[in-house]
């Protein structure tokens, strides 16, 4: 991770695993991603994912009230304004402060999608009303309700795909399944399912943030791959982390990879008709590889740092953040100067 999501304190977006945590629930069979969710709530106490209806209430917001509710996002990032000044003994600036804030929502978000890729090759359909967070002192908590994926021919699921059944609840309900052609085609509903539900946050961030679309996409990139590259680590896969998400977001030579705008949003669900990955905003038009992402995962060894800031924590051979050079510059620097990041590229760019 970076350092805007390890320096302020609390860090809840920094796992860490500890002897004390209690084992999740064992997953609904039936429910859709409900393993790799299951899987990741009993790797850190500080970060919990249960499939559920979007609670209300009591500090929840779903996806949809942060694109929707100016005010939900003020909200979010007054708490890391707050972080912020009782870290660094300085106010942030208003726009460092939203970097983190969204970098603390991108993270923990971004691997409802991702983890189940990595370990069941399935890309769960999710539009802003299927997911809802809470972000405590010391945790981050989800609840997620997949409503179609997307998997190989080789997945059970492929067999009937009109049929799948969903979680037990009082109504009963289905789930679509499409299926890809083969893992490059998988890779493509990957980067395009998690374009579709990133993009009306970043347009909701974007007024505090104060960024164009293509650093707000480098941003939501850096976390991406921070928040996979630490799973991987902890589940015990950091190389073959590191190397799946250097092949997701690796460039397409045959097109320019110009990123989707990031105040056009999406509206409703994401698709679970058979349609190929399209960027999102841009219906119809095939995404070049990696759109709307920032090309490289950018696992080359960057320039030493001045100061260098911590990375992610080591607990289960996590790799530290350090080791990439960054897409974005998490502002970090502007609190406490001495914590630049090594990867950052104010360094590795010149």
């Amino acid at each position: 991770m970076t350092a805007s999501s390890t320096r302020p304190v609390p860090a809840p977006c920094a796992p860490r695993t500890t002897e004390a945590h209690t084992p999740a629930a064992a997953p609904d069979p039936t429910t859709p991603c409900a393993p790799s969710y299951h899987r990741l709530t009993g790797l850190t106490p500080t970060l919990s994912v249960r499939c559920a209806p979007p609670p209300s209430g009591d500090g929840w917001l779903t996806a949809a009230d942060l694109a929707e509710r100016p005010a939900a996002v003020r909200d979010l990032v007054a708490v890391d304004a707050r972080q912020g000044l009782a870290r660094y003994g300085r106010p942030l600036r208003p726009d460092v402060a939203a970097g983190f804030g969204l970098h603390r929502a991108v993270w923990p978000l971004s691997l409802l999608f991702t983890v189940p890729w990595f370990l069941e090759r399935r890309v769960p359909l999710l539009g802003p009303g299927d997911v809802a967070l809470r972000r405590g002192n010391a945790a981050v908590e989800l609840t997620v309700r997949p409503a179609a994926f997307v998997c190989l021919p080789d997945d059970p699921a492929a067999a009937s795909p009109a049929t799948a059944p969903a979680a037990r609840t009082a109504a009963v309900r289905t789930v679509a399944v499409r299926t890809a052609p083969d893992e490059t085609a998988l890779a493509a509903e990957l980067r395009c399912a998690l374009g579709a539900f990133l993009d009306p946050l970043l347009a909701a961030f974007r007024p505090q943030v104060r960024r164009g679309p293509r650093v707000l996409w480098a941003m939501a990139t850096d976390a991406v791959v921070e928040g996979l590259c630490y799973a991987g680590g902890l589940l015990g896969e950091p190389e073959r982390a590191r190397a799946e998400l250097s092949a997701l977001l690796a460039p397409d030579d045959r097109a320019p990879t110009d990123p989707a705008p990031a105040d056009r949003a999406p509206a409703g669900r994401a698709p679970a008709g058979p349609t190929p990955a399209h960027a999102p905003g841009a219906p119809g038009r095939p995404a070049p590889a990696p759109a709307p992402f920032t090309p490289g995962a950018g696992f080359a060894t960057p320039a030493p740092g001045r100061g260098g800031a911590p990375g992610a924590p080591s607990g289960g051979g996590a790799p530290d953040a350090t080791a990439r050079a960054r897409a974005s510059c998490c502002l970090v620097y502007t609190a406490a100067p001495e914590d630049m990041c090594a990867g950052c590229p104010r360094v590795t760019r010149g």
